[in-house]
């Protein structure tokens, strides 16, 4: 089982490079051609959400992308450091709306891919993708 670890800052300009590694990674793996566009938009928005729930909570440490290649599957999980269970203070629109583009990212994401789980507790979240690669396809 092949793994590919990718740790960004959490910074919007960063979410384009892994979106492009991940790309990269799953067409090695074996990832049909046709899911690749799926892929890096689900990468994009699971990334996009992640920076947006670091900076919201006002944390420094950096967005986490694990892509792992296994025998019929290419699995990517991508992790917060932002606390699932949130005490909202009167008058912090930013965590409020966070919140919100949490919820859309997770929308847009569970229309992008079949086989996605939500990981949170609090001390962080990650979201886990899988696609099929062209070994399970033939088998």
């Amino acid at each position: 089982m092949a793994t590919v670890e990718l740790r960004f800052s959490a910074s919007p300009e960063h979410v384009r490079t892994a979106r492009l590694v991940a790309a990269a990674v799953a067409r090695r793996a074996g990832v049909d051609e046709s899911a690749l566009d799926e892929l890096r938009l689900a990468v994009g928005e699971a990334c996009s959400r992640a920076v947006g729930l670091h900076t919201a909570h006002g944390l420094t440490s950096p967005v986490r992308v694990t892509l792992t290649e296994a025998e019929k599957s290419f699995t990517i999980e991508v992790g917060d450091d932002a606390p699932s269970v949130v005490q909202v203070p009167h008058g912090k629109p930013a965590a409020e709306a966070a919140e919100e583009t949490d919820e859309l990212g997770l929308a847009v994401i569970s229309g992008l891919v079949d086989d996605v789980e939500v990981i949170a507790d609090e001390h962080g979240g990650a979201i886990r993708m899988s696609w099929p690669t062209m070994d399970a396809a033939f088998s």
